[in-house]
C-alpha cells in the first residue's frame, strides 16, 4: 500500500463525522468567566459559582440546554440539582471541546426561575484530558418564550470554600484535583436557591463567542450524562480505637470497587480537618473538609473509587451520618453468564465489575494511577462490554475510536493515550491492536455501525502505510517513541510483531470488503498471506513459533497470537498447545489471546485449567476486581485482565456475530469440562438467550433468538451427528420441512443448522 493508493482512497470515499459533531455556528450565547483581560493567565484548580434569573411565559414541554465547560460543571434550576458533574475530559481531537445537552423542563415552571452553576476548573493537562487554560463557562436554552444565553448578565464569584489541599497533587497524568473544602468560608450558602441575593455578584466577563479560541470547535457529547444510583448507606462501618489526640478513623464498607463521591453530616467545633480516601493504596483523588460550628453536611464533588471509604474524624467532632453516592457509565448489566463452576462464575463477575470501573469519560486503563485510554486495554475492554452491558456501552467505544483517528498525526501515525494533554508517545504494536481485527472490525462487526467503519477507514489505511515488509517478507519492526509490547519477560517482539500486523490487515480488509472496495480488500488480503508464508518458513522451528534470536524458551504470547492470527496451521496445535500448557509469561492483557488460542484449537477443557490456575489468586480474593498483574500486582482494578469474560461468552457458550449488527450470528458451544452454561448477550438487535447442557455427549440448547436475526447453530459431532428440534427430527431430508429453519448441512465434523429468530429446543443424539 503506497501513499498514491491512500490518497486515492481519501478522493474517492465519502468522508463522515459522527453525528454527534454538529458545528457551533448556530450558537447564540457567549463563553463567559473570571477574565477577559489579554495576557490572563488562568489558576488550576477553581471553583466558580454562575447565577442567571429569568421569566418564562409558558411552560414547555421540553427545554434542551446546550452547556459546555473545562472542565466540570454542577448545575441547579430553581433551587434543584439537574446535572451531577456535567461536561466531558476535552479533546475530541487536539483543538474542539465537547459540549453537553441536558433537558431541564422538568425543572422548570411558568414565571421566575434561576439556573445556578458551580464550574471545576482542573487547569492540568492529563491522560485523557487537554486543558484548554481558561475555565470559560457557556449556557444556552431556548424554551417558553425565554432565550437564556450566558453574557454579561450574568453573575459569578469564586466559590470562597474552595481551596488547595495540603496533601500530596496527583501525578502527572491525572488531570482531575483533590479537593479542599472550608466550611467556615462558605460565605454563600444556599447560593444555588432563587431567593439568595446575588446584587453583590460580578456581571459575567464576556470571552467570546463560539467558535473562539481556546475552546474552538464544539462537538456534543457523544456518550450520556453518568448514571446516578443516588445517597445510599454503607454496608458497615468500623470504627477505630482513639488515638492519643482523640482521633478516629471510620472505615465504610462499599458492596464493591465502584465510583463513589462520599458524604458526610457532622457536628461539633469549627476549624477541624476530616479527610476523605479509600483503601485503594493507589487512589490520587482524596477530600479535605474542614469543619464549622455546629451541623453540616457535605458531598465531595469530586469522585474516587476502593472497596471502603476511610474517614478521618479529629476529636471534638460527632459523626451523625456518613453515605456514598455511585455515579458511573448509563448502561445496564444486561449480559450474564453463569455455569456449574463457581470459580469461572466469580471470574466472569470480577470481570465485568472490573470492567465496569474503568468506564467514564473514556476507557481507562485504571481508574486511580492513571485513567487513560490505552488502546491495548480498550480493545480488551470493548470486547467484554458487547457480552456483559447493554448497547449504550458501544457508544463509548465509537467514542474511542473516533478519538484515537481524530488525534492522528500527519504523518500518519497515532497513539495513545487519547485525549491527552501531556503525552504523544506511540506504541506500536497497542496500535496494530486497536486498528485491527479485534479493536476497529469488532466494533463494526458487534455494531453495524457502517458510518464508523466509513470514517475510519481511509485513516486506517494511511497507519498501515508507516508498516514495511523487509526482504524477508516479514514486517519490519517500528519502535515508535515507547517500544512496548507488554508487561513480562520473554518476550518475543518479531513473532508478534507480525501475528499483530496480520490481524491489522485483516481487519481493514474487512471494512474494505463492508465499503466495497475490493481492489484494497484483495490487495490487504495478499499482504497478509504472503507474511502468512514467511512467517511459517522463517519462525516455525518445527515445535514453536519463533524468532530465531529469541533467548529462551518458547514465547505462550507469539504461539497463542499465531493461532489467532491464522498464521499456525492445523498440524501444528499439538505442538502449540504443549506450549500453551507450559508456558506462563504472558500478562492478563495478554493472556486472552493465549486463552483463545487454545479455543480456537479446540482445546477447551485446556483453556478452563489454565483459566482458573492464572486467575486462582484473583478469585479467591476478597476484591471484587481484576489486578494488573499475575498473580496479584499493579492496580487492583484493570480491565485489561477481564479476557475470561469474553471467552467465556464467546467461545464456551459459543455466541459472536456472523455479520456485522449480528443479523446473522454464531452458537458454536464448546463446554470442555462444564456441564451446564447460561448466557444473555444483549445485541444492537435485542436480547439472545441461550442455556446449554451436555451429558454423556449429548447437547441439550435452549434458545430465545431477538427478532431480525438468523442463528447458525454449529455443533461438533462430539455431541452426536443426528437432532431434534421441538420433539421433530431434523435431517438432510426433514430439515425444511421445519417452520423457522433455512438451512442444514454437515461437513466434516461440523453440522450447521440456521434458524429464525424466536424460541427454540434442541436435543442431539
Amino acid at each position: 500500500m503506497r501513499l498514491l493508493s491512500i490518497l486515492f482512497v481519501l478522493s474517492t470515499l465519502a468522508i463522515s463525522h459522527p453525528a454527534s459533531a454538529q458545528q457551533d455556528a448556530t450558537w447564540s450565547a457567549s463563553w463567559i468567566g473570571p477574565s477577559n483581560s489579554v495576557g490572563y493567565k488562568a489558576k488550576a484548580d477553581q471553583w466558580i459559582c454562575y447565577r442567571k434569573s429569568f421569566e418564562l411565559s409558558e411552560l414547555p414541554q421540553h427545554a434542551v440546554a446546550r452547556i459546555a465547560v473545562d472542565s466540570r460543571y454542577f448545575l441547579w434550576v430553581n433551587g434543584k440539582l439537574a446535572v451531577f458533574e456535567g461536561g466531558l475530559k476535552r479533546g475530541p481531537n487536539p483543538s474542539d471541546t465537547y459540549f453537553d445537552q441536558v433537558d431541564l423542563g422538568k425543572y422548570l415552571h411558568v414565571g421566575s426561575n434561576t439556573i445556578a452553576a458551580l464550574q471545576c476548573y482542573w487547569g492540568t493537562d492529563g491522560f485523557s484530558h487537554k486543558s484548554s487554560g481558561m475555565p470559560g463557562f457557556l449556557f444556552e436554552l431556548h424554551a417558553g418564550g425565554a432565550d437564556v444565553l450566558s453574557d454579561a448578565s450574568w453573575k459569578w464569584l469564586p466559590h470562597p470554600a474552595f481551596g488547595h489541599v495540603s496533601g500530596k497533587m496527583p501525578n502527572f497524568r491525572i488531570s482531575e484535583r483533590p479537593v479542599h473544602f472550608d466550611e467556615r468560608e462558605d460565605t454563600i450558602s444556599g447560593w444555588q436557591n432563587p431567593a439568595y441575593n446575588d446584587s453583590a455578584w460580578a456581571n459575567g466577563l464576556v470571552l467570546g463567542a463560539p467558535p473562539c479560541a481556546p475552546w474552538n470547535t464544539l462537538r456534543l457529547r457523544p456518550i450520556p450524562q453518568w448514571k446516578d444510583y443516588g445517597l445510599k448507606s454503607y454496608r458497615s462501618q468500623q470504627v477505630s480505637p482513639a488515638a492519643k489526640d482523640g482521633s478516629i478513623q471510620i472505615t465504610a464498607a462499599l458492596p464493591y470497587n465502584c465510583q463513589i463521591t462520599p458524604y458526610l453530616k457532622v457536628s461539633g467545633a469549627a476549624g477541624k480537618q476530616i479527610s476523605i480516601n479509600t483503601d485503594d493504596p493507589l487512589n490520587e483523588i482524596y477530600t479535605e473538609y474542614v469543619t464549622k460550628t455546629g451541623t453540616q453536611e457535605f458531598e465531595t464533588p469530586a469522585w474516587m473509587n476502593g472497596h471502603h471509604v476511610i474517614y478521618s474524624i479529629p476529636a471534638g467532632v460527632h459523626v451523625l451520618a456518613l453515605k456514598y453516592r455511585e455515579t458511573g457509565y448509563a448502561t445496564e448489566f444486561t449480559g450474564s453468564f453463569t455455569c456449574d463452576s463457581p470459580e469461572l462464575n466469580t471470574l466472569w463477575e470480577k470481570c465485568r465489575r472490573t470492567l465496569y470501573i474503568t468506564m467514564r469519560d473514556n476507557f481507562m486503563d485504571c481508574p486511580d494511577r492513571e485513567r487513560g485510554q490505552w488502546w491495548g486495554d480498550a480493545v480488551n475492554e470493548i470486547g467484554e462490554t458487547f457480552y456483559s452491558l447493554s448497547p449504550s456501552s458501544s457508544l463509548l467505544a465509537r467514542k474511542g475510536i473516533y478519538n484515537l483517528i481524530e488525534w492522528q498525526r500527519s504523518d500518519g501515525s497515532i497513539f495513545s493515550p487519547v485525549p491527552a494533554g501531556n503525552w504523544s508517545s506511540e506504541l506500536p504494536d497497542q496500535m496494530l491492536a486497536s486498528v485491527g481485527q479485534y479493536g476497529f472490525w469488532n466494533y463494526v462487526l458487534y455494531t453495524g455501525d457502517k458510518q464508523t467503519a466509513k470514517f475510519i477507514y481511509p485513516r486506517l489505511l494511511k497507519y498501515l502505510d508507516l508498516w514495511k515488509i523487509g526482504p524477508d517478507g516479514l514486517v519490519v519492526h517500528r519502535a515508535g517513541e515507547w517500544d512496548w509490547i507488554d508487561w513480562g519477560d520473554n518476550i518475543d517482539g518479531k513473532a508478534l510483531d507480525n501475528g499483530w500486523y496480520c490481524l491489522a490487515l485483516q481487519g481493514a480488509a474487512n471494512i474494505a470488503k463492508l465499503l466495497g472496495d475490493s481492489a484494497h480488500a484483495e490487495r490487504l488480503t495478499a499482504e497478509r498471506v504472503g507474511i502468512i508464508a514467511s512467517a511459517r518458513r522463517l519462525l516455525w522451528n518445527g515445535n514453536a513459533y519463533v524468532d530465531p534470536q529469541h533467548k529462551g524458551p518458547p514465547d505462550d504470547r507469539a504461539n497463542g497470537l499465531a493461532v489467532v492470527a491464522g498464521i499456525a496451521e492445523p498440524e501444528q496445535y499439538d505442538s502449540i498447545a504443549k506450549i500453551l500448557t507450559e508456558q506462563q509469561w504472558a500478562s492478563p492483557y495478554m493472556e486472552k489471546y493465549v486463552l483463545e488460542a487454545l479455543m480456537l484449537m479446540h482445546r477447551a477443557d485446556l483453556a478452563a485449567a489454565r483459566m482458573k490456575q492464572r486467575y486462582e489468586p484473583a478469585i479467591k480474593s476478597e476484591l471484587t476486581t481484576l489486578p494488573e498483574t499475575f498473580p496479584m500486582g499493579g492496580t487492583s482494578n484493570h480491565a485489561w485482565s477481564g479476557g475470561p469474560l469474553t471467552i467465556l461468552s464467546q467461545y464456551f457458550a459459543g455466541i459472536a456475530p456472523i455479520e456485522p449488527g449480528y443479523t446473522t450470528y454464531r452458537i458454536a458451544p464448546q463446554m470442555g469440562p462444564l456441564k451446564e452454561i447460561h448466557a444473555t448477550v444483549d445485541t444492537v438487535r435485542g436480547k439472545i438467550d441461550l442455556s446449554l447442557s451436555q451429558t454423556h455427549n449429548k447437547l441439550e440448547v435452549h434458545l430465545n433468538s431477538p427478532v431480525g436475526t438468523i442463528a447458525e447453530l454449529q455443533i461438533s459431532e462430539d455431541y452426536g451427528k443426528s437432532f431434534s428440534i421441538g420433539g421433530r427430527e431434523i435431517s438432510a431430508s426433514t430439515w425444511k420441512n421445519i417452520r423457522g429453519i433455512s438451512g442444514f448441512s454437515q461437513s466434516g465434523t461440523l453440522t450447521t443448522i440456521r434458524l429464525s429468530s424466536g424460541k427454540w429446543n434442541l436435543i442431539s443424539n
